[in-house]
């Protein structure tokens, strides 16, 4: 993966209350190619990457695309905030695993001068969405960025990197939860199809006997159904943005050189309280 040249940061927040979903029916949003032998000696080859970009590229020349972008249009929102909350402009950007440029979207020229949007499917990157930022469009995977290190003011992802096999240990922290209602099961597959999510394990059974899904969606429908009908998925978000030290913001200061210890500060607020008794 990309290594910045400054700070890796993981961002938390509480789910909003609710998101808008638009076409959905009942659909209703809740918020809360490699080469072969290339990756690190430490990866797990699990996922079969030439499948997922054929997937992608699958479910971007469908003649509605935007039918299946509610949940990558809610996330690359909640990123783009997350952005702004970094007081400082970025001159340029990389979003990995970008699709349709669901986060570049959200973001102006102000903060962001220009992006580099990679995705390993082409036919992602020749529909992406009107966007007031310069872009630039570059056909990668994932986990083999073409770019040299220190490059990028700003790194972000939205929904990408949960089918890499080489996946840094920051990932494994607290994380935020979006739940989507659906009719069923089915609708839920045919979504998660329509969005290029199909999965892609190498050890994924290519066929599933239609008595076996009947008597799945049964009892996923038994045990999780709601009060309308519907039936919940909960899809488990990772917010991380990247980026650089810059001379406009604080440092940390270097370790060791504070003045005044833990132990010192229960003192300091015995001295303020017998201060202001005594005025």
């Amino acid at each position: 993966m990309q290594r910045l040249g400054g700070l890796w940061l993981l961002w938390r927040r509480p789910p909003a209350a609710g998101v808008a979903a638009k076409g959905l029916g009942l659909r209703e949003v809740a918020s809360g190619v490699s080469p072969p032998g290339s990756t690190s000696p430490r990866a797990l080859n699990i996922f079969d990457r030439d499948l997922k970009r054929k997937q992608k590229n699958w479910a971007a020349r469908q003649p509605e695309p935007m039918r299946f972008d509610y949940l990558k249009e809610e996330v690359g929102s909640q990123i783009a905030d997350r952005v702004y909350d970094i007081i400082r402009n970025f001159s340029l950007a990389l979003d990995v695993g970008c699709g349709r440029g669901y986060i570049a979207q959200h973001l102006n020229k102000e903060t962001v001068g220009k992006f580099f949007q990679v995705d390993i499917a082409e036919n992602a990157l020749k529909n992406t969405l009107e966007m007031e930022i310069p872009t630039v469009s570059v056909l990668a995977d994932e986990e083999f960025l073409p770019f040299k290190e220190n490059t990028f003011d700003l790194v972000v992802s939205s929904l990408s990197l949960h089918w890499v096999n080489d996946l840094p240990r920051a990932l494994e922290q607290d994380t935020d939860e979006i739940q989507v209602n659906y009719p069923g099961m089915f609708e839920l597959m045919e979504d998660l199809q329509g969005m290029g999510e199909s999965n892609c394990a190498w050890n994924r059974k290519a066929l599933l006997h239609r008595d076996t899904m009947l008597a799945a969606a049964a009892v996923y429908r038994e045990m999780y159904r709601n009060e309308d009908g519907s039936v919940p998925a909960t899809y488990q978000i990772y917010y991380m943005i990247g980026w650089k030290y810059h001379d406009s913001q604080a440092r940390p200061a270097e370790r060791g050189s504070a003045t005044v210890s833990f132990g010192e500060l229960g003192k300091i607020n015995n001295l303020m309280s017998q201060g202001k008794k005594s005025q």
